[in-house]
């Protein structure tokens, strides 16, 4: 079997592999390049050591048995015999589901999740959306600080386990999402640095030096990165990849990491005949993210949209700390905005950042299923000081209407798992670091961080503490109990709805329409011939509809027709959708 790995400042490299070490050769018609021949099959550890430093794993390695620190594995992607055929389902019409595998269920595998997937197919959901599955140090974590960007975290089952779960979601006609990070990898377990200028201090994120984009020695990293990403797409059949935080990429040249991404996904998908999409974690409000390359965008095929997010959550909870200020001073009219024109900050005054933010999305242009809405996420929820999800502090009505203005926006909708039922587990930060010192540093870390927003130190859960990563698991249990029943047959009639009613997919931001009123707290959704009604506040709304003659489609709580002058009353904390009768 051959070997080979990019070490360009090397002076030797040795291959380690069944205990036999043997010097490589460098390539002479790739710069920087090593390659070997050793004995080897499905299943063989093998490791480099660089300049006769320690034996490490490969930065390409398929597999980690052993964890970050261990040698790397041989995997034969061939030996895997797919069962369902799979022509790909396009974003398009999508609602995606967003899972962490280790607390969707107890057992934390991809296996068990496997096991769970019927709900999803029930629910209605088109797209389940992995988070981050590339090894990390321990057992537990979120993902974001994983290492070896083309490996499965070996506790949720490896490489054999996460191809089982593909092949089930397919067999089911569920697509399948991976949450992929390039902007960073884990300060533990991280090697690469040992072979090649990855990195760069030429910039500087919060996590350290950059990923080197576009300094000396950036093609390769380029390639590594982009190699990464067609990897799970080919190997593993993933449907799309959601990328993490891509503002923080640093890149200056002129050709831009994400469309040179975007240009090789887009080959890839008419090579293997099927869709594949990216969407990308953006903060810069910037059209030319999903905007097509021929247009002089990046090509990307959609972003997460958290103006949308933050409008929501501001009218549901009244909440105005930290970035919810700007949307806190009249939320329902920041959520018209973002209903009509896809951002909120579209060139405004930011107080949060104290500087002008965003640009305005052509609406005639861009389709409003490039964005992604959504009223809960790992990052909404998880990064709170408790990990409280919205129905800690909401009323079954109130998150009533959050599903429903989620499931019937002109976006591309997406849920955060168990918000279906109105989980009453919290998802909370959790981590399983094996060395002592970042254990430490990452707990006094997140105390202090929230007690600059009020909160005591013994209210902030302890990362480490198993105790915060259980707390943090679905309780199968509660599916079936009134409440929660009741709000998972909200969900799964909305979403049914959404999926009959042409005029709630139509993805033309254009059409859109928006009336509300901030005293009253009420806000009325038209998309085509369907409309929304919503009401925030306590008591019952008289919402002029100017519909006379009306049908009702799904109602929170029953709710008379409008009245001969096209009024509806809305009961309080509740919602409905009507159509023209």
């Amino acid at each position: 079997m051959r070997f080979e790995v990019w070490a360009p400042q090397a002076d030797r490299v040795t291959l380690h592999c069944a205990d036999a070490p043997r010097a490589m050769e460098r390539d002479p018609e790739r710069a920087g390049w090593w390659t070997g021949e050793a004995d080897a099959q499905h299943g063989t550890r093998y490791g480099f050591a660089v300049d006769d430093g320690p034996v490490l794993p490969d930065p390409r390695s398929r597999r980690q048995p052993d964890g970050p620190d261990g040698l790397s594995a041989v995997v034969e992607h061939d030996r895997y015999a797919w069962r369902a055929p799979w022509a790909g389902r396009p974003l398009p019409g999508a609602v995606l589901y967003e899972l962490h595998v280790g607390t969707y269920t107890p057992q934390g595998t991809l296996d068990a999740a496997a096991e769970r997937l019927g709900h999803l197919v029930e629910l209605g959901v088109t797209h389940v959306e992995l988070m981050p599955l590339c090894p990390f140090p321990g057992r537990n974590g979120w993902g974001y600080e994983g290492v070896s960007l083309w490996a499965v975290h070996e506790p949720y089952g490896g490489p054999e386990a996460l191809k089982r779960f593909v092949d089930t979601a397919h067999g089911l006609g569920l697509g399948v999402v991976l949450d992929v990070v390039h902007n960073h990898l884990g300060p533990s377990g991280n090697y690469l640095p040992a072979f090649g200028p990855y990195f760069t201090d030429t910039h500087h994120t919060p996590w350290g030096s950059a990923v080197n984009l576009d300094a000396p020695g950036s093609d390769e990293v380029r390639a590594f990165l982009v190699g990464s990403a067609l990897a799970w797409l080919r190997d593993y059949r993933f449907d799309g990849l959601r990328l993490d935080a891509v503002h923080a990429l640093r890149d200056t040249r002129a050709l831009h990491f994400l469309e040179e991404l975007s240009t090789a996904v887009d080959a890839l998908s008419g090579d293997l005949g099927r869709p594949l999409f990216l969407i990308g974690e953006s903060d810069l409000n910037d059209p030319r993210l999903v905007s097509s390359r021929e247009e002089g965008g990046l090509g990307l095929h959609a972003q997460w949209n958290d103006d949308f997010h933050h409008a929501l959550h501001t009218a549901l909870t009244g909440e105005a700390r930290g970035y919810y200020a700007d949307f806190a001073r009249d939320p329902l009219a920041a959520l018209a905005k973002t209903l009509t024109s896809g951002f909120f900050h579209d060139g405004t005054y930011s107080s949060f950042r104290e500087r002008h933010h965003g640009r305005p999305l052509d609406r005639t242009r861009v389709s409003a299923h490039r964005l992604l809405g959504y009223s809960q996420t790992h990052d909404q929820i998880g990064n709170r000081a408790q990990g409280d999800r919205l129905s800690a502090s909401l009323s079954p009505g109130l998150l009533a209407c959050a599903a429903a203005l989620t499931l019937t926006a002109p976006f591309t909708p997406m849920l955060f798992m168990g918000e279906e039922w109105a989980a009453g587990t919290p998802w909370q930060f959790f981590t399983d670091h094996t060395d002592p010192e970042l254990a430490e540093a990452v707990r006094r870390g997140r105390r202090r961080e929230f007690a600059a927003h009020g909160w005591a130190e013994e209210e902030v859960p302890d990362p480490q503490d198993p105790a915060t990563r259980d707390r943090s698991c679905l309780d199968w249990s509660e599916p079936e109990k009134a409440v929660h029943a009741r709000v998972l047959a909200w969900y799964r009639e909305l979403i049914a709805l959404r999926r009959r009613q042409h005029d709630l997919s139509d993805p033309d931001l254009a059409a859109v329409r928006v009336a509300q009123d901030p005293r009253a707290r009420w806000l009325a959704l038209r998309r085509g011939d369907v409309r929304v009604a919503v009401n925030l506040g306590k008591e019952p709304a008289a919402i002029p509809l100017g519909l006379r003659h009306a049908r009702v489609l799904a109602a929170w709580e029953p709710v008379e027709a409008p009245d001969t002058d096209g009024v509806l009353t809305v009961p309080g904390e509740s919602c409905v959708v009507l159509t023209q009768a």
